[in-house]
């Protein structure tokens, strides 16, 4: 009698444990749902300046998924745009322990020009392009870097692997205007001619400037 009361407990365990594994893939489903919605509400926020929703939703999503790369990476931008950049930095830096990227990189570098730490700046737009050589943006926030410090030369190289990669009438209006006040009119005149010429024919989509953030 004691032998069928133990096979009759040890089924109903089984029994019990197999609906949770049952259950389980409902419960994934149904989280995931309820992480995107969070995730729409906070892209929703940011673009209508409601930054209190939005880290409400950024941090609910953490606290779900404390792991989150991205989730830091947005409530970063969110945070640099109300000039809190102790709290952008620390987001930014948390990210990338998580999830290396030049995206966060580029984030925390132009956080430190914004904030006058031209070193720092630098450091983080050489390390961003080392993982991410091949976006025009990252030369172009780390050129203005160079300008700043005064390193024109490198300034320019940067400004010419831009037009290289993203060749448009703003990359190549920037090159022009460097050429120029270095004197070097006349490569400048012949650059403003050809970025004249890409407008003319529709070939100016802009590119995104220094200080856009990166998701």
């Amino acid at each position: 009698m004691l032998g069928v009361s133990v096979i009759l407990l040890l089924g109903l365990a089984v029994l019990f444990w197999q609906q949770r594994i049952d259950n389980k893939p409902h419960e994934l489903s149904k989280l995931g749902e309820q992480l995107d919605k969070l995730w729409r509400i906070s892209q929703r926020s940011i673009r209508e300046r409601k930054y209190l929703r939005a880290e409400k939703a950024l941090l609910t999503i953490l606290r779900v998924d404390e792991k989150n790369a991205k989730a830091y990476n947005r409530l970063g931008i969110l945070y640099a745009k109300q000039q809190q950049y102790d709290d952008a930095i620390e987001c930014f830096e948390i990210a990338q322990s998580l999830q290396p990227s030049a995206s966060s990189l580029h984030n925390v570098g132009l956080i430190y020009y914004e904030t006058g730490e031209l070193d720092k700046a630098t450091q983080a737009f050489e390390q961003a392009l080392r993982i991410e050589e091949n976006v025009a943006v990252r030369h172009i926030a780390y050129a203005k870097v160079l300008e700043t410090v005064g390193n024109t030369k490198k300034m320019i190289k940067e400004l010419e692997r831009a037009v290289e990669l993203e060749p448009n009438s703003q990359s190549v209006t920037l090159l022009a205007d460097a050429l120029e006040n270095e004197g070097e009119t006349e490569r400048s005149d012949k650059l403003r001619l050809i970025a004249k010429k890409m407008a003319e024919k529709g070939q100016h989509e802009r590119i995104k400037q220094p200080r856009k953030m990166q998701i």
